[in-house]
């Protein structure tokens, strides 16, 4: 019998070149071995071995790895969101330990400090041995983050800060966190040593969603820094949205990860089920339902094919971004759900990745712009007019 996996239909290999499919087919292999035999057990545990994980991933070069100098491996944009996407058919908790690493606190600091701050933590971060986390969001501003109550106040050259982030992930096992605030300059970034006194990062628990990542809150109570702890590079909110779209770029081919996994899982299923005498995938039912959730994995993953040539090109937009990441995860967690129907009773339990991926994708859905947002963000460019308000 003849078949054919869902993306091989698409004939996606033939667009991507030889060295990036050979990363991504490492990054497969790591995940085969090393995730997967574990991480049902560390998603009902509620915990994850993120330092272990984090020198594993570091000698296989997934940190920081679109960035150059440093340690970092110095990848094109195409490899990393294959990788991207070969963590997260792991589970998404693993790719965002990655994408918060390197695409967010690395990014911050390798595109916006100083000499000083990228010497002193991009080659350990490369490495896994230092952990980074990402202080943007806060409990009342996650969509309008320029709303922050944050704020880093002046005190001769020191700067003292004070203030509390959300829904950190690494938060509670990281070395240093790259933490946004109000100033009377304007929003400006900090990194921030996590042994600074007067910083804590209580672990967020009791989650249905990203059970294997460290989620956490971080608390800010007159930690002092000295005045080279501020990223002289860059004022206002375009800092942190600068990183939010690296993390971004990365989630468009991550979650597809997810969704490929979930349907070959449910395929095999399919073929190995029998239902009144003949196999589940045998019924046209279950065939199209198939049907339709390859073609809107393939869709999706020639959507971020695309957007990876453009970014190799240094050609992509923050709006283009919004159509990958709004577009992927949107069609990733109705394949994921679909896929639970043809397992039926057996989808729910941890026996099988559809609902764990399912649940993690609720979060994928609105973190690092839900949803809404980025229809907005196309909306804009649409029209010209901006309509979040």
């Amino acid at each position: 019998m003849n078949t054919q996996t869902p993306i091989g239909l698409f004939s996606v290999d033939e667009l991507i070149d030889e060295d990036d499919r050979a990363i991504r087919d490492t990054v497969r292999r790591y995940v085969e071995d090393r995730i997967k035999p574990h991480i049902a057990d560390w998603f009902e545990d509620g915990a994850i071995p993120a330092r272990d994980l984090a020198k594993e991933l570091g000698a296989l070069g997934v940190l920081g790895m679109h960035l150059k100098g440093y340690g970092c491996s110095g990848t094109t944009a195409t490899a990393y969101g294959l990788a991207c996407m070969e963590l997260e058919a792991g589970d998404s908790g693993l790719r965002s330990l990655v994408s918060v690493q390197g695409s967010l606190a690395m990014y911050a600091i390798w595109k916006h400090g100083s000499e000083e701050q990228k010497s002193a933590w991009l080659p350990r971060m490369a490495a896994g041995e230092a952990i980074g986390c990402f202080g943007l969001t806060e409990a009342d501003f996650g969509s309008n983050p320029a709303g922050m109550r944050t704020r880093a106040r002046k005190d001769g050259t020191d700067w003292v800060l004070n203030g509390n982030k959300m829904w950190i992930t690494n938060g509670s096992v990281a070395d240093v966190a790259v933490v946004w605030a109000q100033t009377d300059d304007g929003i400006r970034g900090f990194v921030v040593p996590t042994d600074t006194p007067g910083f804590s990062a209580p672990e967020i628990k009791k989650k249905m969603s990203l059970r294997a990542s460290v989620t956490s809150e971080l608390v800010l109570e007159d930690v002092r820094l000295p005045a080279e702890a501020v990223l002289p590079g860059v004022r206002g909110l375009s800092g942190p949205l600068s990183c939010l779209n690296e993390a971004r770029y990365g989630i468009v081919f991550g979650a597809l990860g997810a969704a490929r996994d979930c349907l070959e899982t449910a395929i095999a299923y399919a073929r190995d089920r029998d239902i009144f005498d003949k196999p589940l995938a045998a019924y046209q039912l279950t065939q199209a339902k198939l049907a339709d959730m390859t073609l809107e994995l393939g869709k999706g993953m020639l959507l971020a094919v695309q957007l990876g040539r453009l970014k190799d090109g240094g050609l992509l937009r923050s709006e283009q971004v919004s159509l990958g990441k709004l577009n992927n995860v949107r069609e990733a967690i109705a394949i994921a759900r679909e896929c639970r129907t043809i397992l039926a009773a057996n989808g729910i339990t941890l026996e099988y990745p559809v609902l764990r991926h399912a649940n993690n994708l609720e979060s994928v859905l609105t973190y690092e712009g839900t949803s809404e947002v980025h229809q907005l963000v196309i909306g804009r460019a649409l029209t010209g007019y901006a309509a979040f308000r």
